[in-house]
């Protein structure tokens, strides 16, 4: 169970600008799968050999994730670097655990995130 979707609409409008204005997390930028319009998204992004995971805390019916899943692209800012990401898929607790290094601090159980979306580096 993804955390609720009126605390994702919140956190787009409120605090998705202001964490962009900061410029301290990684920014995914996509592109919508109806409008073409570019968005860019602050996330945490995690690092695994040949790409990056990324915890769905509000479920694969984000729009961001939709986005990604339908170009089957996108960029992200990380560390001052633009990294290229393609092939997404969605991949459960287990396998996505199974990847993540021992330091990346997931969501408390009490949410029951079971989906992470994995993309690859663009060779």
């Amino acid at each position: 169970m993804a955390a609720p979707r009126w605390l994702a609409r919140i956190n787009k409008r409120v605090f998705n600008p202001v964490e962009l204005r900061r410029g301290r997390r990684p920014v995914l930028t996509h592109v919508g799968r109806r409008t073409g319009t570019v968005y860019r998204t602050p996330l945490d992004a995690h690092p695994v050999e040949g790409g990056f995971v990324f915890v769905l805390v509000y479920g694969a019916g984000s729009d961001w994730v939709r986005n990604v899943l339908a170009t089957g692209t996108a960029q992200l800012q990380v560390d001052g670097q633009r990294v290229e990401l393609r092939g997404p898929r969605l991949v459960d607790a287990e396998e996505a655990v199974d990847v993540l290094p021992d330091t990346v601090k997931l969501p408390p159980s009490i949410m029951k995130v079971t989906e992470f979306l994995w993309m690859d580096t663009a060779a």
